[in-house]
């Protein structure tokens, strides 16, 4: 179903975006790449080893120019913008009381704004198309909040209410769109936190382990293969946080 298909990845340089960029490539899809500052030749020279057709746009997706241009290039290289994948994102963690104005503001431009860039350029292709999916990496901690992320927390629950949002907007004309609430994910970010502090995450975690990158790769498609599921919010997380 994704061969020959446009995807574009958001924060695709490292980590989750990395795997979702390699998985979506081995499905058929056409990649379109985005980092702020550079994407890693071993990443291009994978995917293209891979038989598809990779293209780069660099930027941040918090200016509403750059994902004016991410979107747009990716039509005019490729013919179609189909799936669009929010997952750039920062965290700059701190106590309430002590968080600067800079850090809050930082963090809810990236994880939200740059999102709602994204998906307001994006939609205005997918409406002409009368199809399309988009699916936005928000956070198990945008749904349950955690000490010392209120701003990171502010930011992922304001994916999901942009996500359900958007869902209701665009889908007469066809248009998904999901997201997905990670838990914590075996990472470049998580490996470098000291064994203790995994070990208490582990503990909260029903599954007694970390997820992968790949975990939540094989949920993105999922999700972009489905056409009747929209406005929700896929927990991969191994069962942290069941709603009920």
């Amino acid at each position: 179903m994704l061969k020959s298909k446009t995807v574009i990845i958001t924060g695709s340089s490292r980590g989750i975006g990395r795997q979702l960029a390699l998985d979506f490539a081995k499905a058929g899809a056409n990649i379109v790449l985005n980092a702020r500052q550079e994407i890693p030749v071993e990443i291009i020279e994978q995917i293209e080893a891979i038989g598809v057709k990779v293209h780069i746009v660099l930027g941040d997706v918090q200016e509403k120019e750059v994902a004016k241009r991410l979107i747009n290039e990716a039509k005019e290289t490729f013919g179609s913008v189909d799936v669009l994948i929010n997952n750039a994102g920062i965290t700059r963690d701190g106590l309430i009381m002590r968080m600067s104005e800079e850090d809050f503001d930082t963090v809810l431009n990236v994880n939200l704004k740059g999102s709602f860039n994204t998906i307001q350029a994006a939609s205005k292709i997918m409406l002409k198309q009368r199809s399309g999916t988009i699916i936005n990496l928000s956070s198990v901690i945008g749904l349950i909040g955690n000490a010392g992320q209120a701003n990171y927390a502010a930011s992922k629950a304001g994916v999901i209410g942009l996500t359900k949002s958007v869902a209701r907007e665009l889908a007469s004309r066809g248009i998904t769109c999901n997201a997905i609430a990670p838990g914590f994910i075996e990472t470049e970010m998580t490996n470098s936190l000291n064994i203790k502090v995994k070990e208490q995450a582990v503990q909260q975690i029903p599954l007694n382990k970390m997820g992968t990158t790949k975990d939540i790769a094989q949920a993105a498609l999922f999700l972009a293969t489905q056409p009747y599921i929209t406005g929700q919010v896929l927990n991969v997380d191994g069962g942290m946080v069941m709603n009920g």
